[in-house]
This record gives C-alpha cells, sequence and structure tokens, in this order.
C-alpha cells in the first residue's frame, strides 16, 4: 500500500514539472530555456529540477539593469569646462571639504578606454601574489605630477614582503580635482595632452582620448608657509 502510493506521488510530480516546464517556455518563448522532463526523477531532484527556471527569471532582471547601467551615456552639452579646458561632470556633488590648489588629497581613479578600465587605484597587485588591493591615491592639487611612489605591502597569510608603484595617473587629475568636495565623484574626458601622450598606458593606445573617473576620499588643507 505505502509502495503504491509512494509510485503514484512519484508519477504525479513528474507530471506536475512537465506542466510546469512547458508553460515556462510558453512564456519566455526562448527554447534554450525549455525544461522538458520525460524520465523519472527523486521528489528531492524534483525540487532542485523545478526551482531553475524561477532562478533564471530572478536573474534575468537584474543582470539587464546593470547592462542599461553600465551603457548610461552623458550629454556632451552636459559637461563643464575647466580653467584648463579640460570637460568634467559631477555625477555626484559631495558634502564635505572643498579641494583647494595646494591641499593634500586622497582619491580613487579609474581611467576607462572603451569600457575597458585599464588604470585604476583600486586595482593594485601585489608583486609578489594574486591578490588585489584597493589604495587610495595621494597628491597635491594644482602640483605638476611626480614621480610614481613605491610602496611596501606586507602579505600577512604568507610572510611576503611586496613592493610596487602605485598605478601611474593622468596629468589631469592634479589639476580637475580642484573645486571638488569630499564624497564627491567626478568624470572627466582626458584628451591625450592630458593623458598618457603617445606612450599609452596599458589597455589605452597611445595618442586615445579615454575617461577618467575620480572620487574624492579626504582634504588636508593646504601648508602653512
Amino acid at each position: 500500500m505505502a509502495m503504491a502510493s509512494m509510485k503514484s506521488l512519484d508519477r504525479w510530480t513528474v507530471n506536475q514539472l512537465q506542466i510546469a516546464s512547458k508553460f515556462s517556455g510558453k512564456q519566455t518563448q526562448e527554447p534554450s530555456k525549455q525544461l522538458l522532463l520525460s524520465i523519472p526523477t527523486s521528489r528531492r531532484c524534483a525540487i532542485l529540477i523545478s526551482s531553475f527556471p524561477f532562478s533564471l527569471v530572478s536573474l534575468t532582471p537584474l543582470s539587464e539593469a546593470r547592462e542599461r547601467r553600465n551603457k548610461k551615456v552623458i550629454p556632451l552639452e552636459d559637461y563643464l569646462t575647466s580653467s584648463d579646458g579640460l570637460k568634467y561632470y559631477d555625477v555626484v556633488e559631495g558634502k564635505g571639504p572643498a579641494a583647494e590648489k595646494g591641499s593634500t588629497v586622497q582619491v580613487h581613479f579609474d581611467c576607462i578606454y572603451r569600457g575597458i578600465t585599464a588604470v585604476s587605484s583600486r586595482e593594485s597587485k601585489l608583486l609578489a601574489g594574486n591578490r588585489i588591493i584597493a589604495q587610495p591615491y595621494e597628491f597635491k592639487v594644482g602640483a605638476p605630477p611626480g614621480k610614481e611612489r613605491k610602496r611596501e605591502f606586507v602579505d600577512k597569510p604568507n610572510g611576503l614582503f611586496s613592493a610596487q608603484a602605485a598605478p601611474k595617473p593622468p596629468a589631469a587629475m592634479y589639476s580637475v580635482t580642484e573645486g571638488m568636495k569630499v564624497g564627491g565623484k567626478r568624470t572627466v574626458i582626458v584628451p591625450p595632452e592630458a593623458g598618457y601622450g603617445q606612450k599609452g598606458m596599458n589597455e589605452i593606445p597611445p595618442g586615445s582620448t579615454f575617461e577618467l573617473n575620480i572620487e574624492l576620499l579626504q582634504v588636508l588643507p593646504p601648508e602653512e608657509k
């Protein structure tokens, strides 16, 4: 009697899954996502398999929203022009202290070329390991670009010491940060003469214009003379 009930329950489960999967295929109208089950399966497997279409439905809108957000384009007419001719747009206006000429600031920056992040303070790799760390870049607003700074890191789990130059920002960042407030985010169109010139950098080809994104983290007042 018990065995007959179990077999009847399994047949009912398979039939319900076949109906649900066909219904899901009609909604999506994508043959690649249809699930047509023709072999018996355990109730545990049935539960796992039946949850698969719902995972596809819940994940697709998120990925589409992320893709739309990444493709957002700011019209050129919305950009402002700095005193040295750079086009910039404040994505987020900060509410903290403002960066003045001569101030020492800490920022995160990303240089993006055709959707690829070529240079970033958020991706400083250790020389002796496979870890990626984010380290703010510190500089003086309005000062000429200096030499790359050497930094020392300690990889505690392995007891290894590593050193690597910080990612090199474009010259534009040293001036266009002026006027930003802590917490602010600014995107800048960087021409070759204010960027990496005829040498290029990583995925940025020589003589190329790219996008610079800056996030202002901290401002120290100018040093008193």
